[in-house]
Formats: C-alpha cells, structure tokens, sequence
C-alpha cells in the first residue's frame, strides 16, 4: 500500500462499502419491522429494529474512514449503541416470552423467510468485501466493520431457519417465539461486545464488534 492512488482507491471502496451497508440496513429494517407488526412475528420486528441501530454503528465506521471522528466520542457512541443493543435484546426476549405464555404465532413467516434470505445474500457479498479492503491497509476500523456484517448474518441464519422451519411445519406454534429468543442473545452478545471493545483500553474505533 505504498501507493497514492492504491491508498485513494482504498478508501474509496470502504467509504462505498459503509455507504451500502447504511443503505441495506435502513430499508431492511423498514420493511421488517413493517411486516413484523403486520404479522404478529417478534423475530421478524426484532430483526427489523436491530438494522436500525446496525446503522448507527455503520455511521461511526463512516465517521472514523472519513477522518472527522474524535476517538473519545466515538468510544462513548460505542459503548451507547451498545447499551442500545442489550435494551433491544431485552425488549425482543421478553415479547417472545409473551408470545410463549399467549400460546400464539403468526399468521405466516413467509415475509422472514424472504427478507432473510435476501439479508444472508447481500451480507454475505459486504462481509467478504469488507475483508478483502480490510486486508489490504490492515484497518482494524473496515475490519470491525466486517465483523459487525458477520453478525448480521448469523441474525439472518436464525431468523431463516425459524421462518423455514414454521413454514414446513405449522404445527410448531412456537418456532417464532424461539427464533425471536436465538435473536435476542445475538443481539445482546452483539451489544456486550461493543461496551467490553469501547472500555478496552485498545480501543481503535468503529463498529466494536470485531473484538
């Protein structure tokens, strides 16, 4: 990476990446949590609003790659996204556990198979890319980044298979319920990961989610 133009066409492509993984991230979280409402389905919602606050993460990421970002208050917006993240998860648990006690489940899943599935395609093409830019400067900033697509892709693998599952078998009235329990502990392993990163004393910014 001695190159002037190598390093420009660098940060050209992460700032592209960060730009794409906001834009994803707004509109799979409207249309989730649109059709998570419509449905009755906690995993869906669940994973509709988590997209929100992955977009505020991606915003940091933006905001260090753009070189505006003052370490400090970047390691504080990390640490409230993460507290965000361990509120959501709470939140998504305990309406699964109501849906549990209600004995109740959506009408279909049909709209979270779709949406996951589309979600595990596209993530899937950020994460590789993110890593192959990542590698190439060795940003610990892109790299984190990556991480957090990862995690998103897990969050898609969990409401796929949940969304699947009920679909084959309707009888299993409770597969939403569990899914939305599955997303909960990502999320907030997801969240615990960037409170522990952002009061680590290695603390280099973005999403967190990488340590």
């Amino acid at each position: 990476m001695n190159s002037g133009v190598n390093q420009v066409d660098w940060r050209r492509r992460a700032l592209w990446l960060s730009a794409l993984t906001i834009g994803y991230n707004l509109a799979e979280g409207l249309v989730s949590m649109a059709f998570g409402w419509a449905d009755d389905s906690v995993a869906l919602f669940g994973f509709g609003a988590d997209s929100f606050i992955e977009v505020a993460s991606a915003l940091l990421v933006l905001w260090k790659l753009l070189d505006h970002g003052n370490l400090e208050r970047e390691r504080k917006a990390t640490r409230s996204i993460g507290w965000l993240f361990l509120a959501l998860a709470l939140g998504i648990a305990g309406g699964a556990l109501l849906q549990l006690t209600a004995r109740v489940h959506p009408p279909t899943t049909l709209p979270g198979l779709i949406i996951s599935a589309l979600s595990l395609t596209f993530m899937v093409f950020l994460w590789r890319a993110k890593l192959r830019v990542a590698r190439a400067p060795d940003s610990a900033t892109v790299e984190a980044d990556a991480a957090c697509s990862l995690a998103c892709i897990q969050l898609s693998v969990v409401l796929f298979a949940g969304s699947l599952l009920f679909l084959l078998l309707p009888a299993l009235w409770w597969v939403d319920a569990a899914a939305a329990l599955g997303l909960a502990g990502l999320i907030g392993k997801e969240g615990l990961g960037m409170i522990r990163a952002a009061r680590s004393a290695a603390f280099t910014g973005g999403c967190g989610c990488g340590h």
